[in-house]
């Protein structure tokens, strides 16, 4: 059985319970990017490039029979690359509906735009519009 998008929310954030420095949760963050499947050089095109993030992200869907939604991202920033995995996290796997309509709290709770600079937090603003579009266009289409 899926895990719903607020038990993978509520997962993630207990993963940051045991740091209260925000080094350690940086270090946590970067190796969360590590665990990213790698997207071929043939899907770094400008149609999967992310505008409005400083760093170059890709993001990359597909949908699967069962209309379920799979994602895979690189970037070329380590921050950047471990919070889209984050974000790839909690959506991978689940249906264009379920993206659409439940809310993001994570992010809130964790302090997170609070924690990055001006430029990441747009960013990751940018990310989440991103899967946001490909679940409008999946539920559409």
């Amino acid at each position: 059985m899926t895990k719903t998008i607020e038990e993978l929310q509520n997962e993630l954030i207990d993963e940051f319970e045991p740091f209260d420095d925000w080094m350690d949760r940086y270090q946590l963050i970067i190796e969360m990017g590590d665990s990213l499947p790698l997207i071929s050089d043939a899907e770094k095109v400008d149609d999967n490039l992310i505008e409005g993030c400083q760093s170059r992200v890709w993001i990359v869907c597909s949908q699967a029979p069962d209309g379920k939604l799979y994602f895979r991202a690189d970037s070329d920033a380590l921050i950047v690359k471990g919070i889209v995995a984050m974000l790839l996290r909690i959506y991978d796997g689940q249906t264009p509906n379920a993206i659409l309509q439940t809310p993001l709290f994570f992010i809130e709770k964790l302090n997170l735009t609070g924690h990055l600079s001006p430029t990441r937090s747009n960013g990751l603003m940018a990310m989440l519009a991103r899967i946001k579009e490909y679940a409008t266009s999946k539920l559409e289409g």
